[in-house]
């Protein structure tokens, strides 16, 4: 039997009363109904749904149940990077992370911060599309995550359709699915009851939740989620700050965290931070720290990132757990850019659950720092409950037979001198690319993922190559003959074959990867993008002087003379060459640059653009050159206005400026190509 419309409407209706108290319960924390009669309105619909099953859509709140088990999880590729944050340990971190924007900024201004507790659980991407939840993924690597719908869809506080109007229609919602404190604590008293093994800590457990492949489990477990920012956003437009963004979140009915402050400037930003140490024990979930974000969204973009974490935002981390050991000695080791670092061998201790045997040291000023001695019994940290680190010395137990600790005069992988600059920490190998040491890790970063990406060229076959005297630089990597690879251990023909495949299909790579593979001291993926769009080939960038370098964006003084420095020295030229004449290759327009185009400008996009995506117009015009920025200002060129165009538009007429429509942006896109 056909439902009615009588019917339909009170299967709508009955869906829109449970969606509002579940928003009231768990996002506001404020039920207007009791639990006897949520279950009732529960029940209803169940009953309805089960007599009409043409009803049942994937949006009701019946649908939490999960479903059959998987065989495995898909792969999906984030449309915008998920971001790690730089940490903070200390109050002095703080003050220097706000000092760095305020410089960036060129402004002695106090900055508007968004603050919120910092949770301890697994972060999950949510995409919306015309306020239908269609997907759910974890971070992953922050590119790549695992597609995991069928998990989130079972967690009460995420919902399966937003509620009101207004949402842009695609909209990508971050946050931190985490173990409410009581539900995970009945969880591990029912596995002790069982006889079961107990999970160690609540972020374990939750992130071994979202990863089951029977989502009915998922469902058992009470699971939670605090939203804190958003990715894509298409077909609309969001609030000006992030703070307005989260209220804007949470009318739509997801659920943002109740601690969430904006304050002004530095010392607000810490006593933030000392305001939530004290409540933390009567918190009903598990937090590490809080976050500090920039809370304009303009000044986020103008403030930009780095490879792998954001500029505008940092993590001021809870202090770590530590033990008590002995320092049994210090060795140095070498890094890729010739660095010397100590290195702590200590007498194993537990810390957090953790058994530590090493800790960074950092440079010889850290060991001055602490007036560390071999011998030392020593105070070691986790530091932000992951790297190891001596955080101090208990000189009453300090033994009558110490040894002082003096940097090495020559570089402990080759014999080279060992030089400190003046004005650098670091202690450098004057090897270079002669030093062992030196040369695994430059082939090592050579090879890696961001740069060339040669597939099977791991860590431990670039040690068998140099220590056979195979390769001295990533140069002679394409001089390998499969007769040569053979004879190392385990490499068969049909391996040796697959990696010479690898570096032929290296060859034909981008300019910007290229740079970045040279592994210039203090040159990232982005500045590499920045340096390849700005000279468009290689030849401007050798001859470009200190002064030139420094009109572009994120490079300074320190970064400028890093580069100069590095294309000063014939051995890394000579590199350079050879890497040319073996054939590696990049197209002109892969540079993200096309001449006489739009280099040196700044556009605004707006609205919702109906031929291509706000992403895709985006890239296309940052490969003429401009710059895409978030906010309208005088020094904007261009404003895009596309359907639904608002706030943006509003101030564009108001100043006067260039404004066009989807059709025109277009057209003058394809005129120059791009």
């Amino acid at each position: 039997m056909a439902a009615s419309k009588k019917i339909i409407a009170e299967v709508e209706q009955l869906r829109n009363e449970i969606n509002q108290h579940n928003y009231r319960y768990h996002t506001q924390d404020d039920p207007v109904i009791s639990d006897a009669e949520f279950d009732r309105l529960f029940r209803d619909l169940k009953s309805l749904e089960a007599k009409y099953p043409e009803l049942i859509s994937d949006v009701s709140p019946t649908q939490r149940v999960g479903a059959a088990p998987l065989s495995a999880f898909s792969q999906v590729v984030h449309e915008a990077p998920m971001l790690s944050l730089d940490n903070a340990f200390v109050e002095a971190d703080v003050l220097e992370f706000d000092h760095r924007i305020r410089s960036r900024l060129q402004s002695d201004e106090e900055v508007a911060y968004a603050c919120e507790p910092k949770i301890d659980g697994v972060a999950v991407s949510l995409l919306y599309e015309d306020g239908k939840l269609v997907r759910g993924a974890t971070r992953g690597d922050g590119t790549t995550g695992e597609d995991i719908t069928r998990n989130v869809r079972t967690i009460e506080s995420i919902p399966l359709q937003l509620l009101g109007k207004g949402y842009p229609s695609r909209l990508e919602v971050r946050g931190e699915v985490y173990f409410p404190i009581s539900a995970f604590t009945k969880m591990n008293q029912r596995a002790q009851s069982r006889g079961d093994k107990e999970f160690a800590n609540p972020r374990n457990a939750a992130a071994g939740t979202l990863r089951q492949l029977d989502s009915r489990l998922t469902a058992q477990r009470k699971l939670a989620m605090f939203c804190y920012s958003v990715g894509l956003v298409e077909g609309g437009e969001l609030a000006e700050k992030h703070s307005e963004i989260l209220q804007e979140l949470a009318i739509w009915g997801l659920r943002v965290n109740p601690l969430v402050e904006t304050v002004l400037g530095a010392a607000q930003c810490v006593q933030y931070y000392k305001g939530i140490c004290e409540r933390r024990e009567s918190l009903t979930y598990e937090i590490d720290g809080v976050v500090f974000k920039v809370d304009d969204i303009g000044l986020q973009q103008k403030l930009g990132i780095l490879t792998r974490t954001p500029r505008w935002a940092i993590a001021h981390k809870f202090p770590a757990e530590e033990g008590i050991t002995r320092l049994n000695d210090v060795e140095f080791q070498v890094g890729r850019t010739g660095a010397i670092t100590p290195v702590a061998r200590l007498a194993p201790v537990k810390v957090g659950g953790v058994t530590i045997s090493n800790a960074t040291l950092h440079n010889m000023d850290e060991i001055d720092r602490l007036g560390l001695m071999i011998g030392d019994t020593v105070i070691v940290q986790r530091a932000g409950d992951v790297i190891p680190k001596i955080v101090s010395v208990v000189l009453e137990k300090r033994p009558s037979k110490t040894t002082n600790i003096e940097l090495p005069q020559t570089c402990p992988a080759c014999g080279s001198e060992i030089l400190r600059s003046e004005g650098e920490v670091a202690a450098r190998c004057t090897g270079g690319l002669s030093c062992a040491a030196q040369q695994r890790e430059s082939i090592r970063h050579f090879a890696s993922r961001l740069a060339l990406d040669i597939e099977g060229l791991g860590d431990k076959l670039v040690e068998q190559l140099v220590d056979e005297g195979l390769i001295d630089n990533a140069a002679d990597l394409y001089q390998l003959t499969e007769a040569q690879l053979v004879k190392l251990e385990r490499m068969a023909p049909k391996s040796a074959n697959n990696l010479l495949e690898a570096l032929e299909n290296s060859k034909e790579t981008t300019l910007p990867r290229f740079i970045y593979a040279l592994g210039i001291q203090e040159v990232g993926e982005s500045t590499a993008r920045s340096l390849a769009m700005h000279f468009g080939d290689v030849a401007g960038l050798l001859e470009a002087d200190e002064a030139l370098l420094q009109t572009i964006p994120d490079v300074g003084p320190i970064v400028a003379n890093k580069i100069h420095h590095f294309f000063q020295q014939e051995s890394n030229l000579a590199v350079i060459d050879s890497l040319i004449g073996f054939g590696l290759r990049w197209k002109v327009e892969d540079t993200g640059i096309i001449a006489n185009s739009l280099a040196g400008e700044t556009w605004v996009l707006t609205g919702s653009l109906n031929s291509l995506t706000r992403n895709e117009a985006k890239a296309r015009l940052q490969k003429l050159g401009a710059k895409v920025s978030g906010s309208v200002s005088r020094k904007t060129t261009c404003v895009v206005a596309g359907d639904a165009a608002g706030s943006k538009l509003v101030k564009a007429q108001e100043l006067g400026l260039k404004i066009i429509g989807e059709d025109e942006l277009i057209t003058l896109l394809e005129e120059y190509g791009a």
